[in-house]
């Protein structure tokens, strides 16, 4: 019977980080990563469109955790252990330079994530972690002896500590590995997804992008900001994808049906909007030749004509009635969302492992001495801006860092 000292389940970011940090922490430790595919690190290689988002510019903890809709508390805490400027700093001493670019998201000079890839794989070798491919864990048992009991179809492995880093789950199915621990799982549903609005016109402008728009769920309070692009199935962009992770729960309870309000100028304040207004039937111009808070000119003559203006009527034209309607599709223009689309192949999903599982300080299981989590087996998903990548890396360092301390 062979023993290890730990093994990951799952070749994913964490999965792979764990295994690094573990190994760095651990010189002799015997460690091995079990990946049920033959090819690790591939949602490494698809992100950021083939360049990988490593990291966002953000160090805070606590400015960086307000990224997150499922684990902000939680996260938190684990920021101050290892955050975004830890894993910059991780990398380029690997001789990964990183890139930051206006958005504050950090990718591989490179521009490449096979960078990422290669560097994780050749920090494994380097250290001695074994990576079996092709080996589907179907279930974790901890025996009287104290040691883990992992199968596959295959082979059994039997371990000292084992990480936990499958990724998230479209269904809770995806858990029955560990169905033989009293856990509590937080049933999954998506994040991160664009909103499908096919009897809505405004589909014609696709590749339009406002730059800043504040988009909100009607009857709910909050709003997310940021970027918005129509497409030819409806809207997404960075406001619309902060809007689908924050409601995820809401969204899935209305069947990924919503009424969905955008505001098109970046201000939440009416009043601002209506001033703007005041000015601008001051002009001479034709209505449909003066766009507003950086509208593009195709995006504005739909708008225009959805606040039932005439396209030959000037500024200095417009009736109150109009004035109110222009108000009101600038501020608070109304579509229907019936249905979702997946984010590219970036696939994220809020649920999990409960947090209220899980020391923080170590990412161990608080019922099951030795198992640990990392990355989005736990209840946390962040937004776009390389905020899901950020908290693969703290939780994987924090598991590998402590995986063996009691041992």
């Amino acid at each position: 019977m062979k023993e290890w000292d730990v093994l990951v389940i799952g070749a994913g970011a964490a999965g792979c980080f764990s295994a690094i940090k573990a190994s760095e922490n651990f010189k002799h430790a015997k460690i091995a990563i079990l990946e049920r595919s033959s090819k690790p690190l591939a949602k490494v290689k698809i992100s950021g469109g083939g360049r990988c988002n490593v990291t966002n510019v953000i160090s805070d903890p606590e400015e960086l955790s307000k990224h997150y809709p499922r684990g902000e508390r939680f996260l938190k805490k684990a920021f101050y252990q290892f955050s975004s400027s830890d894993m910059k700093a991780w990398l380029e001493s690997k001789n990964v330079p990183l890139k930051l670019y206006p958005d504050g998201c950090y990718f591989p000079l490179s521009n490449d994530s096979q960078t990422i890839i290669d560097c994780f794989l050749n920090e494994l070798k380097k250290n001695g972690v074994q990576l079996l491919l092709n080996q589907r864990v179907e279930s974790v048992n901890k025996l009287d002896s104290g040691l883990f009991e992992v199968r596959t179809p295959e082979e059994t492995f039997y371990s000292k500590a084992v990480i936990v880093t499958t990724g998230g789950q479209p269904k809770i199915s995806g858990f029955e590995l560990l169905k033989a621990f009293p856990l509590k799982i937080v049933p999954p549903v998506p994040s991160l997804f664009t909103f499908n609005m096919p009897n809505e016109p405004i589909k014609e402008l696709m590749g339009i992008v406002q730059e800043n728009a504040l988009v909100k769920i009607i009857g709910e309070k909050w709003t997310s900001d940021g970027p918005l692009l129509i497409t030819h199935w409806g809207m997404s962009g960075p406001a619309v994808l902060k809007t689908s992770a924050f409601g995820a729960r809401i969204f899935e309870s209305k069947g990924y049906k919503s009424q969905i309000a955008v505001n098109w100028t970046g201000e939440e304040n009416q009043e601002i909007v209506r001033e703007k207004i005041v000015e601008f039937v001051k002009s001479n111009k034709l209505v449909v030749n003066t766009p507003l808070y950086g509208v593009k000119s195709r995006l504005w003559v739909y708008l225009v004509e959805k606040a039932g203006i005439p396209n030959h009527f000037k500024c200095s034209e417009l009736t109150s009635k109009h004035r109110n309607k222009l108000l009101e599709v600038l501020v608070n223009d109304s579509y229907s969302m019936e249905g979702k689309t997946t984010f590219k192949e970036e696939f994220v999903t809020a649920g999990g492992v409960d947090l209220n599982e899980i020391n923080v300080q170590t990412m161990e299981s608080k019922k099951v001495p030795g198992l640990f989590f990392a990355g989005e087996t736990m209840d946390i998903d962040g937004v776009t801006g390389g905020f899901n990548f950020q908290a693969a890396w703290t939780t994987a360092a924090i598991a590998g860092k402590n995986v063996l301390s009691n041992k």
